[in-house]
């Protein structure tokens, strides 16, 4: 095993399109959603560690969930859970991330990895990383892996391939990132044969990212730049939780992915899905013969069709002339929404907050 790679797993997010199942005090990286005993960040961090040692897996959190992240995965030293103070979206996290790693070994390479993504074809998840690394070991770029379309999907983003590298088949620089289509346009990129799911998964050099960093993003290179010789040692902390609210909030595709020069994209068929929202949850699970699915309940459905029915509670759901809805239960909150107005869940949590106040997120 290659003593250099790491990763890094982020596991801070809120999972809001997942109300009311993700809570803000337990989001939907930390849920069991297929009975396998197993939460999706536990399942995330086994996936990877055929690849890399334990010792050199870096866990990126909210602080508020230091004690889960602790009790999922009690074997990941307590000095490689890095804890944000603020949310502050992937690209400070992965900046941060970087700044860690290469005190620690200047001669680091890093995939890093969402923590809520379901991956069905383990061995060409591995295949696919092993590769990753091998491309970006050897040259100063950026790779992010691209996941071969079966529909025109609306939610993703996508990613279309530009030329071919030939000593690396599979490996294209990348043309240009496209934010979630609508559906046709969606039809339009899938018919061409060019374009990816964009699967948030990257993976280079330390000392690239840095880079590339403080040549394209120096708004957000320039906070961690300030701690530049606490990384890896004790005064870390202290330095994070005073500089770290001061990162703008902005993603990594945005920051960097699409304006770097240096992007490559290899392509992959991973059995994937971002289980980004109640719509990948249902497409992902077994379906009885009127396409209706059931998480955790008991369910009577009379006339329902295309329905995803979920409790946490183990309860009873009765309904009656559903077609293409959810019905989630979870404690305090019910929710009873068309699955194709999904989108909108993120605004309807705003609203239940503003309304009947935090106790219900």
């Amino acid at each position: 095993m290659n003593t250099h790679r790491y990763c890094v797993v982020m596991c801070g997010g809120v999972g809001s399109r997942f109300w009311p199942f993700s809570r803000t005090g337990m989001p939907k990286q930390f849920l069991d959603f297929f009975g396998t005993g197993r939460s999706l960040l536990q399942l995330t961090v086994e996936r990877i560690r055929p690849l890399v040692d334990p010792s050199r897996i870096i866990l990126v959190t909210n602080s508020a969930y230091r004690e889960i992240v602790k009790q999922q995965l009690p074997d990941i030293l307590d000095q490689n859970i890095l804890l944000e103070p603020a949310r502050r979206n992937t690209a400070p996290c992965l900046c941060w991330a970087a700044n860690h790693i290469k005190a620690l070994d200047p001669e680091a390479s890093i995939v890093t990895l969402p923590s809520d993504h379901l991956i069905l074809k383990e061995d060409a998840f591995r295949k696919t990383l092993e590769e990753g690394f091998e491309f970006v070991e050897n040259r100063d770029c950026l790779l992010t892996i691209g996941i071969t379309p079966t529909s025109p999907q609306t939610g993703y983003g996508y990613i279309q391939q530009g030329s071919a590298v030939e000593e690396f088949p599979g490996i294209f620089k990348v043309k240009t990132f496209t934010e979630k289509p609508n559906l046709e346009m969606a039809k339009v990129f899938l018919s061409t044969g060019e374009f990816f799911w964009n699967a948030g998964v990257f993976l280079w050099k330390a000392s690239t990212i840095l880079e590339s960093f403080s040549r394209i993003a120096p708004e957000v290179s320039s906070v961690f730049d300030a701690g530049n010789g606490v990384y890896g040692t004790p005064a870390e902390t202290s330095f994070i939780e005073a500089a770290f609210p001061n990162a703008p909030s902005i993603s990594i595709d945005y920051a960097i992915m699409e304006k770097a020069p240096n992007v490559y994209v290899k392509s992959a068929d991973l059995g994937w899905s971002d289980l980004g929202s109640w719509k990948a949850l249902y497409d992902s699970s077994p379906k009885n013969q009127e396409g209706n699915v059931t998480q955790n309940c008991k369910v009577l459905a009379y006339g329902c069709r295309d329905t995803v029915f979920a409790s946490k509670t183990g309860k009873i759901i009765v309904a009656s002339g559903l077609d293409g809805y959810i019905v989630a239960d979870n404690g305090n909150a019910i929710l009873i929404y068309p699955i194709a107005d999904e989108q909108n869940i993120r605004h309807i949590v705003n609203d239940v907050e503003t309304r009947f106040g935090e106790e219900y997120i």
